[in-house]
């Protein structure tokens, strides 16, 4: 059947990011795209940290940056700062950008671990623009420190953003109802399927409004209106490898009055985590934890007494199950965000997964109809996608030496898959890092995470040794002078942001 009517149940950053995507169908009037959404329900949104495929996402939309940012009061972002992961006064950042560059065909940790064997105490992280910059508090897009003639030779500066995920919805509304997108405000209260392909025909709102469509988005949240309640189609749990279910968040202002840093940061406590997200006026904070090991109450106050303010809310609790649906793409149902499952926080990725959902949804639509090769071929890749960055996350619980709580005893001691066994074992053997295909997380990813929790490179590979010894050490100090130069040369984040995005208003 021909797709002529689409239906996007839910607004929020899903919702809106799939309307805005969906309405470059509406140039030549191939579709109508309905989102519905209710004023009393309200929205999670507390992820308000993005990685860089993000940035692609806008600029998909030729929605410019400077503007964006403005409108959601936003920063850049750097990379993650992990502190007490791998034990009480640990920190490390997980930068965006790689460690130097190949040498010799080799990854460049692989090089440098050479070289400390021959005694050069230099930090992996002084090879890292990114890093460094973090630490400084400076930014400055590659573009802007290369004008005017200056070095050609100094490495990209990759970046994400920190946005308010309300502010940075309502903006896409404006985009998507500005080239077509209606949005229908009410509550649904009911779906019909068609009781022959079992596929949803309608949605009925509490006005007793009927919708009809051919393609249904999901984007309900957790409840999963469509996806799970009128479909069943079931949930795949991951609370055995990455056991926490809680969340509190609350933004602050940031009394001190210290500048925003360019980038998140995540800080361990005795039974989980705690985020930090800067942005231009205040800060997004929340502790995500496990009710095993530590009550609402406890947590809550955990959070507080560790923000840089007093909070200007009140805190939201929400319950949650890492994992996702059996499928993401159910009969004429597509589910993206909360409705298709949910990866924590702790390394940003649930506005990505939006994205690459929406991405792989509108690559694979066909107007003419849905086969099974579209949704067979949209669930085994977003499924696999969730598995590998599963992995990742388990990594930061495994990977510790803590014993000062039962839940890091239990993280430290717990079974974990296979696939991140032998990621683990291999690093250990000679710093070997595969990624498999298109797997996110890139070998810098991987490294920065294991050496920053402790996880020792016994070895390393042997075309290191190879390297005329003396030669790659001149190359390495060019490069650290370079990234140097290149920090050197940036102008504060709070700098860069008042002259190139100040915030329209304050959030």
């Amino acid at each position: 059947m021909a797709i002529k009517n689409i239906i996007i149940v839910g607004g929020g950053t899903a919702g809106w990011m799939a309307a805005a995507a969906l309405s470059r169908l509406k140039n030549n009037n191939l579709v109508d795209i309905t989102l519905v959404e209710s004023e009393a329900i309200g929205t999670v949104g507390v992820g308000e940290a993005t990685i860089p495929p993000f940035v692609n996402f806008n600029e998909l939309l030729e929605i410019p940056e400077h503007e964006m940012l403005a409108a959601v009061q936003g920063s850049f972002k750097l990379g993650i700062q992990f502190v007490n992961w791998g034990q009480v006064g640990d920190s490390y950042i997980h930068p965006f950008g790689a460690y130097g560059y190949s040498m010799g065909g080799i990854s460049f940790h692989q090089v440098w671990h050479r070289l400390r064997q021959e005694g050069d105490r230099r930090p992996l992280q002084v090879f890292n623009v990114e890093t460094m910059a973090a630490y400084f508090g400076r930014f400055s897009r590659t573009q802007d420190y290369t004008r005017n003639g200056a070095r050609d030779d100094l490495p990209p500066v990759n970046y994400a953003y920190h946005i308010n995920a309300t502010a940075y919805a309502a903006f896409l509304r404006k985009y998507a109802e500005a080239r077509g997108v209606v949005r229908q405000e009410g509550k649904i209260v009911d779906a019909k399927l068609d009781p022959e392909s079992g596929d949803v025909i309608s949605v009925q709102l509490d006005s007793g409004q009927v919708l009809e469509g051919d393609l249904f988005v999901d984007c309900s949240g957790f409840r999963g209106l469509l996806i799970e309640q009128a479909l069943e189609t079931g949930y795949t749990e991951w609370t055995h490898w990455l056991p926490c279910n809680r969340a509190v968040a609350l933004p602050c202002n940031r009394d001190d009055g210290s500048p925003p840093p360019p980038f998140t940061k995540a800080t361990a406590h005795p039974a989980g985590w705690q985020w930090q997200v800067p942005l231009q006026h205040r800060n997004g904070n929340g502790h995500v934890y496990c009710d095993s090991f530590m009550e609402a109450d406890e947590a809550t106050d955990i959070l507080v007494q560790n923000m840089a303010g007093k909070p200007t809310a009140d805190p939201n609790h929400l319950r949650f199950v890492t994992g996702h649906r059996k499928k993401f793409w159910n009969r004429n149902v597509v589910a993206l965000g909360l409705a298709a499952g949910f990866m924590e926080p702790l390394e940003s990725t649930s506005i990505h997964l939006i994205n690459t959902g929406v991405d792989k949804l509108i690559s694979m639509l066909s107007l003419d109809g849905i086969t099974d090769a579209q949704r067979d071929t949209f669930n085994r890749l977003t499924e696999r996608e969730y598995a590998r960055i599963r992995d990742f996350l388990i990594l930061h619980y495994k990977a510790t030496e803590r014993t000062d709580s039962e839940f890091w005893n239990y993280c430290r001691t717990m079974d974990v898959p296979d696939t991140l066994t032998q990621k683990i074992e291999l690093f250990k053997a000679n710093g070997q890092i595969f990624r498999e295909e298109d797997e996110l997380f890139t070998e810098t990813s991987w490294a920065a995470v294991m050496m920053g929790q402790r996880i020792p490179m016994i070895g390393h590979n042997a075309i290191a040794d190879t390297l005329h010894l003396a030669k790659t050490k001149a190359e390495l100090d060019e490069m650290e002078k370079s990234i140097r130069f290149a920090v050197d040369s940036m102008p504060s984040h709070e700098q860069f942001l008042a002259q190139y995005c100040p915030a329209k208003e304050a959030a």
